[in-house]
């Protein structure tokens, strides 16, 4: 059974940072590395939108609009793990992020907007607020 366990929420200023982690259980290190990555956010009223993607062999990485030039993706595969380094974060970041990984065959496939609808495991998700 694979599980997805999201960490490193909290409350900060604006302009602040976080960084967030996603702990990956049920998988072996080769089949991790099968694993489309990403993080999705969803803010009260809204719909959960992608926020960034990485793929199985780590060497593509996707970013929504909103957030490049200040979020970071990565991945570690012998800790099978994920996270998100969130920088000079904005009142309109604040939402619950989710961790979600989708098996591709392809290990440069995975495709931000895909992967909503996409993905086969979720994390019950992390808050994330932010003030001005």
């Amino acid at each position: 059974q694979v599980q997805l366990v999201e960490s490193g929420g909290g409350s900060v200023q604006a302009g602040g940072s976080l960084r967030l982690s996603c702990a990956v259980s049920g998988v072996t290190r080769y089949t991790y590395s099968n694993y489309c990555m990403g993080w999705l956010r969803q803010a009260p009223g809204k719909e959960r939108e992608g926020v960034a993607s990485i793929s199985p062999g780590g060497r593509l990485a996707y970013l929504a609009d909103s957030v490049k030039g200040r979020f970071t993706i990565s991945r570690d595969v012998a800790k099978n793990t994920l996270s998100l380094q969130m920088n000079s974060l904005q009142p309109e970041d604040t939402a619950k992020y989710y961790c979600a990984a989708a098996f591709r065959t392809n290990s440069d496939t995975c495709i931000l907007r895909e992967l909503p609808g996409t993905a086969d495991y979720w994390g019950q998700g992390t808050q994330v607020t932010v003030s001005s």
